[in-house]
């Protein structure tokens, strides 16, 4: 079974309290929208701005108008320069704690958090991911080992490396929790690959990821992979995240009044 989430509709979400430390809105998703998990978590609603919208779009390529169905996640192509790292990246190498203060729902703070993405790998990676005194990265594809985003939950991995200008990941696996929160954030795309690709890549490679052939072409070796299709995560990640697929759906109210 891939790690790509199984949806199905029916009820809306319900408000709990908020955890004290978190600076996210805490709300349970619709009870009918299942991630591939043996637990219950809670997620949280995290609202996409324009601005962050329009940073991903930059190094998206759409091949075709989205329709409302399930076609948004086969419509869409990937192209930029890869970054790679190894085996058990944790969220804490991801974004360290002491930037869990940043708000991703500020604008500023939003970008300050891309800023730090993976600024806790070891020296043992010689290349930064995101240069000293920049705020984003000039790679936009993040290629993996095994069990990527391990560690502690926390909403910030997912939302750092969206906010640092990469828009999918491709690992040989994941901890459970990062795959739940990209997907509810709709930050990034966490794909993964059949085979182990982070041996076969080096950082600033050129690739490409064909969503709807569920392929990754490295242009500077020239090979070709085949990626496990991203199901039906891929429309609620495209929608910019959980509440923002439900609200797009009509299973909750939309934040706005229609006309």
């Amino acid at each position: 079974m891939t790690m790509a989430a199984s949806l199905y509709l029916s009820q809306s979400p319900i408000a709990t309290a908020t955890r004290r430390s978190s600076p996210f809105i805490s709300l349970l998703p619709p009870q009918s929208i299942k991630f591939p998990s043996f637990h219950c978590h809670t997620l949280k609603d995290l609202s996409i701005t324009a601005s962050h919208a329009s940073q991903r779009a930059a190094t998206i390529i759409p091949r075709a108008a989205a329709t409302p169905s399930s076609a948004a996640s086969s419509t869409t192509v990937f192209h930029g320069s890869c970054y790679v790292v190894g085996d058990n990246i944790d969220t804490d190498q991801i974004i360290p704690a002491e930037y869990l203060t940043l708000v991703p729902s500020n604008p500023s703070e939003y970008e300050k958090l891309g800023s730090y993405a993976l600024i806790g790998l070891p020296s043992s990676y010689s290349t930064r991911f995101v240069e000293p005194n920049e705020m984003k990265t000039k790679y936009s594809i993040i290629i993996a080992g095994d069990n990527f985003g391990c560690g502690s939950s926390r909403e910030h991995a997912p939302v750092a490396l969206g906010a640092s200008g990469a828009v999918a990941v491709v690992a040989e696996s994941y901890a459970r929790i990062f795959f739940r929160n990209s997907v509810s954030t709709g930050e990034i795309y966490p794909l993964e690959s059949e085979i182990r690709i982070c041996d076969e890549c080096k950082t600033g490679d050129v690739l490409t990821i064909e969503l709807a052939e569920s392929r990754l072409i490295n242009h500077t070796t020239g090979k070709e992979y085949k990626l496990k299709p991203i199901g039906d995560a891929g429309p609620v990640i495209e929608a910019g995240g959980i509440f923002a697929y439900a609200r797009k759906s009509g299973m909750i109210p939309s934040l706005t009044p229609s006309s």
